[in-house]
């Protein structure tokens, strides 16, 4: 076992020296395109007409990839992944390669699935908006938080240890009720919080085209809020408690960097430096079986038409790794997501 580990971590030192694929720990997978939220700050329930998911066939034809590249971790999100109906079978099939399985959630359905979700799943992330007047109002759906707080609490009274963290994301409409989500979450009965600014800029989350300026400062905070912000923040790190005990995930220096994002659009300063790996140690599926190398980024492939692995590692894949300058692509430079795993780190 400890010379397979030390391959592996070989691999993935490897991998970031070649852009070469040799191993990819984590795998993103989206089993449905709809969502059963209409949030103020995502497009993909306007498409939800026009379904699109991944079939038990499809992961099937991924094992032989994930098991080459001793994948560890499968990231299930979406669209909300629990609208697959056979959405517990994928997890059977992953979990039989041991792999962990995460799931995000909008929490609306966590109490109906509750124990499949125990049985399946190792750890849960949710969708967290506001308290529950404003999350309602921002996920447009009537009960919402009330749903999520049943589902997370069903949850607990089966298995009070089992993990649940929350993500917000931090935008014009609920950036002044910050502290009241941390309460909430707290409430809630959540493990962990999150909290990172909302992407106005991108493709992703299913736009055909960017949002245009009128619809990005819907989300986006005007230049006036931006010292408003400042003091909330100020507010929030002054509670050294929920840091030290890692209840809010990021550092203080992180949770400014939310502040720094916003006040980056009016050219107050740059936009912050983030340390990422993501497309290499990582990989998207969309429902349709598009393969991205993260959120952001175009797409590179389809699984429906050629080999995951093959995909990952085609001339195209492999000289996009190597050309993509994270300081000045212009996806990267505005990204609001990023993710830096060390081949050391261990996610068994």
């Amino acid at each position: 076992m400890a010379a397979q580990t030390l391959y592996h971590i070989y691999k993935r030192y490897r991998t970031l020296q070649t852009s070469r694929i040799y191993a990819l720990p984590i795998v993103i997978l989206m089993p449905h395109s709809a969502c059963n939220c209409r949030c103020v700050m995502c497009d993909i329930w306007k498409d939800n007409k026009n379904l699109k998911q991944l079939t038990e066939q499809d992961i099937n034809g991924l094992l032989a990839a994930l098991r080459k590249f001793e994948t560890k971790q499968v990231v299930m999100s979406g669209g909300e992944a629990l609208l697959n109906v056979n959405f517990f079978q994928l997890c059977r099939i992953l979990k039989k390669q041991h792999i962990t399985i995460t799931l995000l959630s909008t929490g609306l359905s966590l109490e109906k699935n509750a124990l499949q979700i125990l049985e399946h799943v190792d750890d849960l992330i949710v969708s967290l908006d506001g308290d529950q007047p404003l999350h309602d109002a921002i996920r447009n759906i009537p009960g919402a938080f009330n749903k999520l707080k049943s589902g997370v609490e069903y949850i607990r009274s089966v298995d009070p240890n089992y993990r649940i963290t929350a993500r917000t994301v931090i935008q014009r409409l609920n950036f002044r009720n910050w502290p009241a989500i941390i309460n909430a979450a707290k409430e809630i009965g959540i493990n962990q919080v999150s909290f990172l600014p909302a992407d106005v800029s991108s493709h992703a989350f299913n736009r055909q085209t960017a949002w245009s300026e009128p619809k990005q400062h819907e989300i986006l905070l005007s230049k006036n809020e931006l010292a408003e912000l400042q003091e909330i923040i100020n507010q929030i790190i002054a509670n050294k408690a929920d840091f030290t005990s890692r209840f809010i995930a990021e550092s203080p220096a992180k949770i400014r960097d939310i502040y720094h994002y916003y006040a980056a659009f009016y050219g107050l300063n740059a936009f912050p430096f983030k340390k990422c790996n993501a497309p290499w140690v990582s990989a998207v599926i969309e429902a349709d079986g598009s393969v991205r190398p993260c959120f952001f980024h175009e797409a590179i492939g389809n699984i429906r038409d050629n080999e995951f692995a093959d995909i990952l590692n085609s001339k195209e894949a492999i000289d996009f790794r190597k050309s993509l300058n994270m300081s000045t692509n212009a996806t990267c430079v505005k990204c609001v997501c990023s993710l830096s795993l060390s081949p050391l780190t261990n996610l068994n």
